[in-house]
């Protein structure tokens, strides 16, 4: 009789135990950091499933990955970290997210136009930050365009390497830099730095986010769902409202 009233006992403590909620760790490049968070909060409302986000400059998260980071999804601003963790994506997720712009942004209490990103040449910009051209998307996607334009030996002398493009950015919202070269979306979350020059998209580089599922995450069912998510005309609302724009 006893072994029975402990079963009941053990089978009550069960069904009053929690059920634990889903979670999907999304490691994302830091450009896509304020709306990667708002969208996860919508995306946990909607779903119950927790989303935790991770962001960082690309080459870091991809060294995460690589080094066996339990990674459930990756979002990478350029097409080279994601082609760095290449074995360790989930075959046929690999996907083309968003896309982005280049500017080059000046301190807003000291604003500026600029005709062409040429105007860095001027001697009034001493120091140019941008994300290191060896490492950070960003840093590679202004140096091929100021390569395109016969300038970038000039300019790299008075580059400021960033550790990430929100680093760069906050060289000129510091006074460190008279200029920065970051995305269009990154003006989104300052008020202290505006755009003095757009790289036009049809001049600039192609930008490219990639994302995918990848295999050394602990929910990959849960991290397809939230990449087809991503993909929706809803999310896409949020991501355009944000400055990205849908990958073609």
């Amino acid at each position: 009789m006893l072994h029975w009233v402990t079963v009941v006992a053990v089978l009550a403590t069960v069904a009053a135990a929690p059920t634990q909620r889903q979670e999907v760790l999304v490691s994302a490049a830091a450009s896509l950091a304020d709306v990667i968070a708002t969208l996860a909060r919508t995306y946990e409302r909607q779903t119950g499933v927790r989303v935790v986000v991770n962001t960082g400059a690309s080459n870091t998260l991809a060294r995460q990955i690589t080094a066996g980071a339990a990674v459930d999804l990756f979002i990478s601003a350029d097409e080279a970290q994601m082609d760095a963790v290449r074995t360790e994506a989930v075959a046929g997720t690999r996907v083309q997210l968003l896309s982005n712009q280049l500017v080059i942004a000046v301190a807003a209490d000291r604003p500026r136009k600029m005709r062409s990103a040429r105007d860095l040449l001027d001697p009034s910009y001493r120091r140019i930050a941008i994300g290191d051209p060896a490492a950070v998307p960003a840093g590679r996607y202004a140096k091929a365009y100021l390569e395109q334009l016969g300038v970038w030996r000039e300019v790299a002398k008075k580059a400021v390497p960033s550790a990430s493009v929100r680093v760069a950015l906050a060289a000129v919202e510091n006074g460190a830099a008279e200029a920065a070269i970051v995305y269009r979306t990154d003006l989104a979350a300052t008020r202290r730095a505006v755009a003095a020059f757009a790289v036009p998209l049809t001049a600039g580089p192609r930008i490219v986010y990639p994302a995918a599922v990848i295999v050394s995450g602990r929910n990959r069912a849960a991290a397809r769902h939230l990449l087809a998510w991503l993909q929706t005309d809803q999310a896409m609302k949020v991501f355009q409202a944000a400055g990205f724009i849908r990958a073609r």
